[in-house]
């Protein structure tokens, strides 16, 4: 257990900013601050006074600090949760700065509202700005940054933090303090500035045989102007951008020292624990409950009915579960009729027979397709259904709250800590500048702590206890009455030419909610598209779960190409190669992946081969899954996968992700369901939300293609969505048998 609580960083003194991004240089107890964008009339929060504290200057960002032992510390405001942001993003940093590797840390953003993610916004909302002439690029970062303030724009998700904040910002950040400490030394030493040169950390004049580190011209550096237009390096003259540099987080989750949200201890204070259930079924609320066998345990302080939870406080996490699972409870009468998972997929398809063949809301469409189908030579139809999945990180949601005197006070993992701010204030009746977030590594995500569901009701329990307090969702809590990936159902048709070519493609599905394009295979040339969605009923609260729509969209659109194939007397590779005329990168990633796995060999009798092509969040990758079926059951025995995210900054933690992304992709199709009975959910816990052991991953061969190094895709999700299809069309090539619905397992009971 460690202490969460972390100084805000300070510093004093600053100067105006060019890029946005960037900004002034400050100096701060002998150490050189490189800050982003100063703009007069901007909000700044808490550092504001203290880090830009003239006349007129308000603080944006700070990304850079060099200290008096010339360590480079760079502050990141994106969460790090397993995924290897805050290492790859200093890495970005430190190669633009010419650091020394070895003397780079990572420190994470104060969470008060003076750091947001400007590019991340600029990149989801107007990700032209991003690539604006000079000119104009104060504006644009000034209006983003002032949307991210209003809209507590804090947040790590949609695999963007090294597409945008990395390239964009870290990059830039790194560069610009370069060419003031080049500046500051030039000044000192009497010598053009074009005639020093840097490497690891150190200021280099080859004529005068002068050298020194950074830090003896830090707080030179700081009185530096800032470069209007810093150069960015080419490529070729990358020294740690595209290297395996080894990740800084690494050591701290290995001997023990890093510290999670469910480490939270507030030094000086005795803590209490919090253990809670919500109501078994969405919309109802506690009615009464028996609390006598509870109140008698030892341990117990309070037991409280939240009207949707109900909670114990305890000496000890152990005495609040305990007691409280001798609390029995009545709830209020559901108000959905949705009581199975029959009935859930029975909305939907309702939901699809109102719909018709050319009905519900167009997403995306082009041609003419009721003219083609009436024209093909052969038409072909299919449905699928994908169920409810639980996100299961393994640390389970938690939160610490300590509510006084009219502050708040929280320490939690979480993607989005100024939505916690601000969700947290709102339900306790404060002010946000009154709720203080503290920020500690994640235990997985998955677009689970995206959410602020679970920061609100440990501050709600703070507010009713006046003491400090942790609060921890057991598993089951966590499995059952969380917020879910949202079960859907698409419907197909398609028509093919006497040649076999794909002419017309209709889809109609439930559900839309993110990204945009999820539901579009746009690098496939079909003359005649139609996509559209006709929404039904959710039972289930939902929550963006990895790689978002395209977890299920993937396995909609992949399964049914290869459908199409089969149809056609194609061979799967070569249908969808036959299509990417107009798409080179796709083709190419499609070929590399196919040579990977050699596939043109025929398999042996009862193994398949299943192949997909998908493109999420700016990164293009084809996955080959390799089963055995001989048993009678799927046993997977190797993936390929060739991925091309324009350029991989870092490797190895590239496949790293391309291997968690593609094991987690596999483990939901094999067993990933959440089901229904009486309104409530049936699974508890890993027993019977099952996982894939250890014994059942197939051995897995990622291979990168470095296809556009100026257009950046991400990587924690994208290795999920085509592991579905990929799986499902190698089944089907091994036995003949198509599935449609997930999970496989069941297939095969």
């Amino acid at each position: 257990m460690n202490d969460m609580t972390q100084p805000p960083q300070r510093s004093r003194a600053a100067k105006w900013t060019r890029r946005g991004f960037i900004g002034a240089g400050v100096l701060a107890g002998g150490a050189l601050l490189i800050g982003v964008g100063v703009r007069p009339g901007n909000p700044v929060g808490k550092l504001g006074p203290v880090v830009a504290g003239g006349e007129g200057e308000q603080l944006i960002n700070s990304w850079l600090k060099i200290d008096a032992d010339n360590i480079v510390t760079a502050i990141v405001p994106h969460c790090e949760m397993g995924q290897g942001a805050h290492s790859v993003l200093a890495q970005m940093l430190a190669d633009e700065l010419d650091a020394d590797w070895s003397l780079v840390r990572v420190m994470q953003a104060p969470t008060d509202g003076s750091y947001v993610v400007t590019d991340t916004i600029r990149g989801f909302v107007a990700p032209g700005t991003l690539n604006a002439p000079d000119w104009l690029e104060p504006t644009w970062n000034g209006l983003f940054t002032r949307i991210g303030q209003l809209a507590d724009g804090l947040i790590t998700g949609g695999s963007s933090s090294i597409r945008t904040t990395g390239q964009h910002t870290m990059r830039i950040a790194g560069a610009a303090a370069r060419q003031m400490l080049i500046g500051a030394a030039a000044k000192a030493w009497g010598v053009p500035a074009a005639e020093i040169t840097t490497a690891n950390s150190v200021l280099s004049h080859k004529a005068s045989g002068r050298t020194a580190p950074y830090a003896q011209f830090a707080a030179a550096a700081a009185e530096q102007d800032m470069p209007q237009t810093p150069a960015l390096k080419a490529p070729k003259d990358y020294r740690l951008m595209g290297t395996d540099a080894p990740r800084t987080d690494i050591p701290a989750k290995v001997n023990g020292t890093a510290s999670f949200g469910i480490d939270a201890l507030i030094p000086g204070q005795t803590m209490t624990y919090a253990a809670v259930r919500r109501v078994p079924v969405p919309g109802t609320r506690v009615a009464k409950m028996d609390a006598g066998a509870a109140k008698a345990m030892p341990g117990v302080l309070q037991i409280l009915n939240m009207g949707d939870f109900i909670t114990v406080v305890a000496d000890s996490y152990w005495q609040a579960q305990q007691a409280l699972n001798a609390i029995t409870a009545e709830y209020t009468a559901p108000e959905s009729a949705i009581r199975s998972s029959q009935d859930q997929f029975a909305r939907f398809a309702a939901a699809l027979d109102e719909a018709g063949d050319m009905g519900g809301k167009e997403v995306i469409g082009h041609g003419d397709v009721p003219a083609a189908m009436q024209s093909a030579a052969k038409t072909i139809s299919a449905e699928y259904q994908v169920p409810y999945l639980a996100h299961a990180p393994l640390e389970p949601m938690n939160a610490t709250v300590w509510v006084r005197d009219g502050q708040c006070e929280i320490w939690t993992s979480t993607q989005v800590p100024l939505f916690a701010r601000s969700a947290a204030a709102k339900a306790l009746g404060l002010s946000k500048d009154d709720v203080t977030v503290h920020h500690p590594l994640l235990g997985g995500g998955f677009g689970r702590r995206l959410e602020t569901d679970y920061v609100v009701m440990a501050a709600r329990i703070g507010q009713a206890t006046g003491y400090p307090v942790k609060m921890i969702w057991s598993r089951e809590e966590d499995t059952q009455k969380g917020l879910f990936r949202c079960a859907d159902m698409s419907r197909f048709s398609a028509g093919l030419d006497a040649q076999g070519r794909l002419t017309a493609y209709n889809n109609v599905f439930t559900q839309r909610h993110d990204p945009a394009d999820a539901c579009d295979c746009a690098f496939y040339d079909i003359p005649n598209k139609s996509i559209r969605v006709a929404e039904a009923e959710l039972h289930l609260p939902f929550a963006a779960f990895r790689s978002v729509d395209h977890s299920q969209q993937a396995f909609f659109i992949e399964s049914f190409i290869d459908e199409a194939a089969q149809a056609a007397g194609r061979d799967p590779l070569d249908f969808r190669l036959a299509m990417l005329g107009k798409s080179p990168r796709h083709k190419a990633v499609l070929e590399k992946v196919a040579a990977m796995a050699n596939w043109g060999t025929k398999p042996a009798a009862g193994w398949g081969r299943g192949i997909a092509l998908t493109e999420s969040f700016g990164s293009i990758v084809a996955e080959v899954v390799e089963v055995d079926m001989t048993g009678g059951k799927p046993r997977l025995t190797n993936v390929w996968c060739a991925a091309d995210p324009g350029f991989a900054m870092n490797p190895d933690g590239f496949r790293n992700q391309m291997e968690g992304g593609i094991l987690f992709g596999l483990t939901a199709a094999l067993y990933g369901e959440i089901s229904l009975k009486d309104g409530a959910v049936e699974q508890g816990n890993f027993h019977d939300y099952r996982l894939m052991r250890l014994d059942e991953c197939p051995a897995i061969t990622v291979e990168i293609i470095n296809g556009n190094h100026e257009k950046l895709g991400g990587a924690g999700e994208p290795g999920l969505p085509p592991a579905a299809p990929a799986l499902a069309n190698a089944i089907f090539a091994a036995t003949g048998k198509r599935l449609r619905a997930l999970p496989i397992a069941k297939h095969f009971a």
